[in-house]
């Protein structure tokens, strides 16, 4: 039988990688993400689809489905006993765990639910999570407020054709297939790793006339291909969910892209850095790519507040380099 994914964090546990607080938090971010699976397979039969008619603190419009999501989370992970305080792309405010429940030394930020514009038409769309220890004294938002790089655990479910839970705890990368049969995520991929040159790069291209020039200088080279002065031909894809576009990067290599634009110059970007630009740029990290925001690597940023927005350039080195020496 293939190793399940409690038997890779029971090893990590017997290795002295991670410890069994971080190991409960794990096993139970597996376990809400079947129940968000399950939501998802069963769509308009569920009557999960469709928008929630609340706003999240972005103003932006919730589905159903973000709402539910953000409730299984919080519920399932206040109970481990391995956290303190949880944080989510659709509460204003960190969650300190109850009084009732045991406090654990980890924090847990999560995206319950990226790619909501994918939900009412079945294309892939997942959750991204971010572990951190949790500081000393009293939690409050400020106490998420850490560098990327101090991330103990990160990762990903993908609900699409197969459900996809791929993680990492310092050590590499990891995914696990749900096996619909026994419930139980198996290892599917291990020691994932991102070869360093690329031929595909996946942005918004409709946003064109609202990029800074260094971007439009990058993506117009790649449009001319062979003919250009990167002298190969690139192909473009774009599925409109952060989880999809960095599975595909791990997978077979590629450059993601969400710049900066114009259209707000008071917005630093459009994603999120606590959930999910630091949890995917630790994983792209830990395969050997990289990510940054055009100046600065992702992991090295200092949060400022909770909700923060982040430029966001990631995936195979060498693309990722050279796009952000044209901004510096």
């Amino acid at each position: 039988m293939s190793k399940t994914f409690e038997q890779f964090l029971s090893e990590q546990l017997t290795a002295g990688v991670i410890d069994q607080q971080l190991v409960n938090l794990l096993a139970a971010v597996a376990q809400l993400s079947k129940q968000i699976n399950d939501k998802v397979t069963n769509g308009a039969l569920a009557g999960v689809l469709g928008a929630a008619g609340t706003d999240n603190i972005q103003g932006e419009h919730q589905k159903k489905l973000d709402v539910i999501s953000n409730e299984i989370f919080v519920r399932g992970v206040q109970w481990t006993g391995s956290v303190s305080g949880m944080a989510s792309e659709e509460m204003d405010h960190c969650l300190v765990t109850p009084d009732a429940y045991r406090r654990g030394k980890y924090l847990i930020l999560f995206d319950p639910l990226d790619g909501s514009s994918n939900i009412d038409i079945n294309a892939p769309i997942g959750t991204i999570f971010s572990v951190t220890k949790a500081p000393k004294g009293e939690i409050s938002d400020e106490s998420f407020l850490q560098k990327g790089r101090k991330q103990v655990a990160a990762g990903y479910v993908m609900y699409s054709a197969q459900t996809i839970l791929t993680v990492t705890v310092g050590k590499g990368v990891y995914m696990f297939t749900l096996d619909l049969s026994t419930g139980q995520y198996i290892m599917s991929k291990e020691a994932v790793h991102i070869a360093p040159s690329t031929a595909e790069f996946a942005i918004n291209a409709s946003n064109w006339r609202h990029w800074e020039r260094p971007v439009q200088r990058y993506v117009q080279e790649l449009l001319e291909g062979i003919n250009g002065p990167l002298d190969k031909n690139f192909n473009m894809r774009w599925v409109a969910a952060m989880v999809a576009e960095v599975h595909r990067i791990l997978c077979r290599g590629g450059i993601f892209m969400y710049p900066k634009d114009n259209r707000d110059p008071t917005k630093p970007g459009k994603l999120r850095l606590m959930y999910e630009a630091n949890p995917m740029a630790f994983l792209i990290e830990q395969a050997g790519g990289r990510a940054t925001n055009g100046y600065e690597n992702i992991l090295d940023i200092q949060p400022t507040k909770l909700h923060e927005r982040v430029a966001v350039f990631l995936g195979s080195s060498e693309e990722v380099h050279r796009v952000t020496t044209y901004h510096i």
